[in-house]
């Protein structure tokens, strides 16, 4: 029985403290919606260590601004731009094909949750398409720089939220139940951690794994862009949130960073990260916010995953 993996930080630690002592000198990373929030934290955090950081952004205007900033806080000369929509596969796999050399870190950041069903014009939810199956198609397309990197990390944002719904594989798009962004994020968020089961057994051998994170509960991002403030309230008010458990941005993304560069790390993948620490398995949903759901991490369940996400991306690119 592997042990779980325990760190020194918890709750309440940034980013920064957890990244202290690390030098990422020779790095690259790639962070997904890095123009606001936890993923510009993140980037520059990972920037400030000396990695070179390339920020996959659809807002480029806001990106470029984000990117500013680090700089100056940084004094790096090594953060870029790069403009990537994860709801348009040709966009992301323009992103992919420019890539040139080794990519050490790739942090799948960006995501969505809408109020109402969308679709993509392929069919396909919006929530879904964004949080899972662009990352998918991204990563896919970056597994030879990955490769390259001989010992590189993908970090999967997930959310607690995944406590709320498996993945409905004989409706991911919703076309016969009925929509709710409860459900709709909570699946998203599970494809998240399953998508690290199959990569990690699939890509081990080649010295990639991927985890899975959850940043916590913050509320000062853009994820509810979408929503009305009447909408956002009902939102928030589902989950029941207690003040006690929200972090800020800094908080927010130590666990991340925790996942992309911590030595406890290092040839292990497949996990799920709360806090800094491995989470705990749970059988069912219980209340509150700790743990994994069991169908999160089970191995059937990520095979069944890979293999709709490979059919929809064909369905995808045909049309």
């Amino acid at each position: 029985m592997i042990s779980a993996i325990r760190s020194p930080f918890g709750t309440r630690s940034t980013a920064t403290e957890v990244i202290d002592g690390i030098t990422l000198n020779g790095k690259r990373a790639v962070v997904t919606g890095a123009s606001s929030g936890i993923g510009a934290e993140t980037a520059r955090v990972l920037a400030r260590a000396g990695a070179d950081v390339t920020l996959a952004v659809r807002d480029h205007a806001a990106g470029q601004r984000v990117a500013a900033s680090i700089v100056r806080d940084t004094g790096s000369d090594r953060v870029h731009v790069v403009p990537l929509d994860l709801a348009d596969l040709e966009s992301v796999a323009a992103f992919s094909k420019a890539w040139a050399g080794p990519l050490h870190i790739l942090i799948a950041n960006a995501g969505l949750s809408l109020p109402d069903r969308r679709r993509t014009p392929t069919g396909v939810e919006l929530t879904f398409a964004v949080c899972h199956l662009g990352h998918f198609a991204l990563t896919l397309g970056l597994r030879d720089a990955l490769r390259a990197a001989a010992g590189a990390r993908v970090v999967s944002v997930s959310s607690a939220a995944h406590l709320s719904s498996s993945v409905v594989f004989d409706d991911i798009s919703f076309s016969f139940r009925t929509y709710s962004d409860i459900l709709g994020y909570g699946q998203a968020k599970t494809a998240n951690v399953l998508m690290t089961v199959a990569l990690t057994k699939r890509w081990a051998v080649d010295g990639i794994f991927a985890n899975a994170v959850t940043p916590g509960i913050v509320m000062s991002t853009q994820l509810s862009r979408h929503r009305t403030p009447e909408q956002d309230k009902a939102f928030k008010s589902a989950y029941q949130i207690p003040p006690e458990f929200l972090k800020s941005i800094e908080e927010g993304a130590a666990t991340p960073v925790f996942a992309a560069t911590s030595p406890l790390l290092d040839g292990t993948g497949g996990h799920y990260l709360k806090d800094c620490h491995e989470a705990a398995i749970r059988s069912d949903r219980g209340d509150g916010f700790s743990g994994v759901a069991a169908y999160a991490l089970d191995p059937a369940n990520a095979e069944r995953l890979w293999d709709a996400s490979l059919r929809l991306l064909v369905e995808g690119n045909s049309r």
